[in-house]
């Protein structure tokens, strides 16, 4: 039996003008200018530079479909376009427009590279051939052959439908190995090492002992446990420094010099506010290129205007060009407002870090530096913290003492045994400091940087330090360890 029943519910919805802010909340300076262009090419109602005509255009913003009583409802606006992708497209171009490119060479790719020598260097058949090629083509870009020769095999018969064993295939990636860069085709780090020892002058001492260290005593050098070393090649410790120096010279990625230059992720940093320091006045902006100058087409108003104005005549086709229109100028004005309501977040949310850190950002002391939370400025602000959170994402602010990402001034807090409150970030430079400076023979282990901190007055745990060690990126004591 069918049953009928009432259900309240009470739901949250974000509408589309809400939903595009958020997204232009995300995107940083160079974004959005391209986010700028895309959407003026997509709507012909948005124009860029200084002008207004928004109040005439909100006259008519009530306008209401003639004497068959129907009225614009959001649904129409937010239907798609029927006129189709490829009739708004053209190649606006004239023969006197001004093209300017950038050129670049572009060279043979490291595969490629090989590939010529093994024509050029190495004598093989037809099969060998196809063989040693299938070998390059499973070389990644650091030079390495990653995969077994087992599985070589096993795909080489079940998708080339060739069969052949690990024993030639070995031939040929000793031949492979043969080609340049030196270290190319090795399977691990220290078959790379030893390809390239092995084509240095053997009459030279340090090479000879660099050479057995890293066949013999590979384990023992990637552990830094020299005195094992020099006790089993009975050798003095300058002649291990010596070696040492050999390996040092070689290089654990041979591929790594091939990569290609168009594909290198090369990001130009352009900040989203500047703050000027005035005689210890600090005066916050946004960055020009943040701030687009837009406004709604003249020319579509006009066109709706005289729409409105003459409703006898309208025929099916004046209806939809109606629709289209409005359409158009609805989007382009929610686009504005949304640019504007970005632009206001974005002050609000940085003048509230600038007063929050208002003694750091006078000479850029990182000891000045104060610990901040989102949901410090999402008070202050009163602003929700995932907006906080947009807002400081791939931002970046330009001050007298250089250009930092806004995510670099949110850290977490610790007190000291005075009871005063201190950033962390100045403790992962206190640490910085103390490894930097330190004897290098004997490196200083994450038990002494903590009796050093507690002798400064930072309580902390020996674990914490392991772990604002590893956050910077600087290895354990035994690997920092030098001759």
């Amino acid at each position: 039996m069918l049953k009928q029943s009432l259900q309240q519910k009470l739901l949250q919805k974000l509408s589309p003008q809400q939903i595009q802010l958020i997204k232009l909340l995300e995107v940083p300076t160079l974004q959005l200018e391209q986010r700028v262009k895309k959407e003026i090419e997509e709507n012909p109602a948005l124009e860029e530079g200084n002008d207004n005509y928004e109040d005439e255009y909100q006259q008519e913003e009530d306008y209401q479909e003639d004497d068959s009583g129907d009225e614009f409802s959001m649904d129409d606006y937010i239907e798609d376009d029927e006129i189709p992708n490829y009739k708004l497209q053209a190649s606006n171009y004239s023969k006197d427009d001004e093209h300017t490119e950038i050129p670049y060479s572009e060279g043979a790719s490291f595969h490629e590279f090989l590939r010529n020598q093994l024509s050029l260097k190495v004598s093989l058949d037809e099969e060998k051939r196809t063989l040693a090629e299938y070998i390059i083509g499973n070389i990644d870009d650091d030079g390495y052959l990653r995969r077994n020769l087992k599985s070589i095999v096993d795909d080489l018969a079940f998708s080339q439908g060739i069969r052949t064993n690990e024993t030639d295939l070995f031939m040929l990636l000793k031949k492979i190995q043969e080609l340049d860069p030196p270290g190319v085709g090795a399977r691990d780090l220290q078959e790379c090492l030893l390809l390239q020892i092995e084509r240095k002058d053997f009459d030279k001492e340090s090479v000879k002992y660099a050479e057995k260290i890293l066949r013999h005593h590979f384990v023992e050098f990637t552990k830094k446990h020299y005195e094992k070393i020099i006790k089993r090649l009975n050798i003095s410790r300058d002649q291990l420094k010596e070696a040492l120096d050999e390996i040092l010279h070689l290089n654990p990625k041979p591929g790594g010099a091939f990569s290609d230059p168009s594909a290198a992720n090369v990001h130009a940093i352009i900040p989203d506010f500047i703050l000027d320091n005035n005689n210890g006045k600090l005066e916050l902006s946004l960055n020009s290129r943040n701030v687009p100058e837009l406004h709604v087409s003249q020319t579509y108003a006009d066109m709706l205007k005289a729409f409105a104005k003459d409703k006898k005549s309208r025929t099916k086709q004046d209806k939809e060009a109606i629709t289209f229109v409005k359409q158009k100028l609805d989007s382009a004005r929610w686009f504005i407002d949304a640019i504007q309501q970005r632009q206001a977040t974005l002050l609000l949310t940085m003048n509230a870090i600038l007063e929050y850190q208002y003694e750091y950002f006078q000479d850029g002391d990182e000891r000045k530096l104060k610990p901040m939370i989102l949901k410090d400025i999402a008070e202050e602000t009163g602003l929700d913290i995932s907006t906080i959170s947009r807002v400081a994402n791939s931002k970046y602010i330009q001050t007298d003492f250089g250009i930092f990402p806004l995510k670099s001034f949110f850290s977490e807090g610790m007190q000291t045994e005075d009871g005063e409150e201190v950033s962390t970030r100045e403790i992962k430079n206190i640490l910085k400091d103390c490894i930097t400076n330190e004897s290098k023979s004997k490196p200083l282990t994450d038990e002494k940087l903590t009796n050093i901190l507690k002798d400064k007055g930072y309580k902390i745990a020996r674990r914490t330090v392991a772990k604002y060690r590893e956050q910077l990126d600087i290895p354990v004591a035994r690997l920092r360890k030098e001759v």
